[in-house]
């Protein structure tokens, strides 16, 4: 298995060391980025496996501006983020999320959470058996081995969580699932996320399927379920 590339963002010299060693110690290639731009240069041209991303750094891009920038470029928008925030900022974290960051770790931060978080986050990033081969109907075409999601002959620019999400509910078309099954299907059991992200992620998924956003249902103190007979969502579909 070839060794995989960490992008760390971080501004402060003794954190970027500390996380470097951190990750170097577990078998991990470094690169790091004490700015936004010299980040978005890095991820673009060599396409690391995963990005820390420090939420506040200097200049005029933030940790936030950045996340944004590379889940909207096709070349980068595959690659996960994980945002390191302050102790208190909640707001960050779930702007993060909002903007497509898969996950956070707060500062200061435990090594063995964040090398965790970091091990989780490849292992589902990783590629896998798609749970379905695809799926059809109205403008809505779904290819899972190609990773392609395409609305009204559009690219949707799914993330890769966005992409596990949604082939988890069209492999269970129909049938409820719970958001706490959501959690350990799609982010794993090491993630301690809360039906808050599940929410977060589900409504930028909902977001990119345009006219087809219906077809995911939310059912009431639950979770969700793929309908493609939901509502008349999608009927102006090619």
């Amino acid at each position: 298995m070839s060794q995989k590339t960490i992008l760390v963002v971080e501004d402060h010299p003794e954190t970027s060391e500390l996380l470097s060693y951190h990750l170097k110690n577990a078998g991990y290639a470094v690169r790091t980025a004490a700015s936004g731009q010299t980040a978005l240069d890095i991820a673009q041209r060599a396409r690391p496996d995963l990005v820390l991303l420090d939420v506040m750094l200097p200049g005029g891009m933030d940790g936030l501006e950045i996340c944004r920038r590379l889940k909207q470029d096709v070349r980068t928008r595959q690659v996960p983020v994980i945002m390191l925030t302050a102790l208190g900022d909640e707001v960050d974290r779930i702007v993060g999320l909002e903007l497509g960051a898969e996950d956070y770790v707060a500062k200061p931060f435990s090594p063995r959470e964040l090398l965790l978080r970091v091990k989780a986050l490849l292992r589902r990033a990783a590629p896998q058996e798609p749970a379905a081969e695809g799926f059809r109907e109205g403008g809505l075409a779904i290819d899972f081995d190609a990773h392609s999601v395409l609305v009204d002959g559009q690219d949707a620019g799914l993330t890769a969580t966005e992409h596990k999400i949604l082939r988890v509910l069209v492999a269970s078309r129909g049938r409820v699932l719970p958001r706490e099954r959501l959690l350990d299907t799609v982010w794993d059991t090491d993630f301690d996320g809360t039906s808050r992200t599940v929410d977060t992620h589900m409504r930028r998924l909902r977001g990119k399927l345009g006219p087809y956003a219906d077809w995911i249902e939310t059912v009431r103190g639950v979770g969700y379920r793929f309908n493609p007979l939901a509502a008349d969502a999608g009927k102006g579909g090619g």
